[in-house]
């Protein structure tokens, strides 16, 4: 486990993100990436988790493929979750790779993707 401050933590995720291939990151509107230590338990039941399953991220929202057209009124949200992360990770180095891995796995849902495609693409 590597563990950093909170704002280390936010800085790596900005660096995430800007990871993304460009085509993915001009295309993303109205979308909240935020960071949060741990999964509710709302969205841990919602996911139907068991205690010993771990979650390192979370798209939250209407993928784009799936809205027809219609404009939504609230941000999508993309969540990382730090403790997880950081347990997941034995150095900087790989607490990075975590965090731009999961950014772009739940940007991928963002845009409709589902995870049989999202590893073809890995």
């Amino acid at each position: 486990m590597y563990t950093v401050s909170r704002e280390q933590f936010e800085s790596l995720v900005n660096e995430g993100i800007e990871a993304l291939p460009i085509l993915y990151r001009e295309r993303m509107e109205n979308v909240a990436i935020i960071a949060e230590d741990q999964p509710s338990p709302q969205q841990r039941e919602r996911l139907k988790l068991r205690g010993d399953q771990t979650l390192l991220g979370l798209y939250e929202g209407v993928p784009l493929s799936a809205r027809g057209g219609q404009v939504k009124l609230l941000p999508d949200k993309i969540t990382l979750f730090k403790i997880p992360l950081e347990a997941s990770s034995n150095g900087l180095d790989e607490l990075k790779e975590n965090i731009r891995h999961t950014i772009w796995h739940e940007t991928a849902h963002y845009f409709g993707l589902g995870h049989q495609r999202i590893h073809e693409l890995e």
